[in-house]
């Protein structure tokens, strides 16, 4: 019988790094979408079934996860998915307005026709892809969410500050999280393609405040939906 001859050790530093940072990726995108219940444990013999990995590598991904504040341990009871709630989600919302308010001022100051026509596209994709598979319930369309945070994250590109959008980058995700949770119960509840519309109109038409109020609204919208979810089954 053919037997595997052990790896070089180069070959093994390279791996393990690799197959971290995969389980750590998958991971996070189930706790951002929701598959692991806010507050719930996170055993790991369900992660270890789910990932398909041993024990190290999740321990190693959990604990970057908790310090993103995406999951949180416990000395006696493991791993838990971080909680949300309407507190979390406002300080979000708030901390969101103002660095994006910030950095869209500062792309406004820095505009060029190359951002003009990154937006362009960007919005042109967004806008003809539906935010749902399905027509009359909610199911997530990868695609939609692809587009809906390049269209965002071509509003602030030309800020000229990469740190400043790193922190927008991570409150996308803490915000994506929310609107995960509630969009099952919230679908139809606003018109998402309308928002953007009006956001890309004011840019596109040099208003700055306007644009700026336009996004922070958007932004509101989301945390009213996701707080008037709360506790209805």
């Amino acid at each position: 019988m053919d037997t595997l001859a052990p790896a070089h050790p180069s070959e093994a530093s390279s791996v393990a790094p690799s197959l971290t940072r995969q389980v750590h990726e998958r991971l996070r995108a189930d706790l951002l979408g929701g598959h692991w219940q806010p507050g719930g444990k996170l055993p790991m013999h369900l992660l270890r079934a789910r990932y398909d990995v041993g024990a190290s590598p999740l321990r190693e991904s959990l604990g970057r996860l908790a310090t993103e504040g995406l999951v949180v341990h416990h000395d006696q009871r493991g791993f838990c998915a971080a909680a949300v709630s309407a507190a979390e989600l406002r300080d979000v919302v708030d901390t969101r307005v103002a660095l994006e308010s910030m950095a869209l001022a500062q792309a406004f100051a820095r505009r060029t026709p190359q951002w003009e026509e990154a937006l362009v596209l960007a919005f042109h994709r967004l806008s003809r892809t539906p935010r749902s598979v399905q027509v009359d319930s909610y199911e997530e369309n990868p695609q939609w969410e692809v587009y809906h945070r390049a269209f965002h994250r071509a509003l602030l590109s030309a800020c000229g500050s990469p740190v400043l959008l790193g922190f927008c980058d991570q409150l996308y995700d803490r915000a994506y999280r929310y609107r995960q949770l509630a969009a099952r119960k919230a679908y139809k509840r606003r018109n998402e393609q309308d928002e953007h519309q009006a956001i890309f109109d004011a840019v596109m038409a040099m208003d700055l405040p306007t644009a700026q109020r336009l996004l922070a609204g958007h932004y509101e919208r989301t945390a009213a939906l996701f707080t008037g979810t709360l506790g209805k089954g």
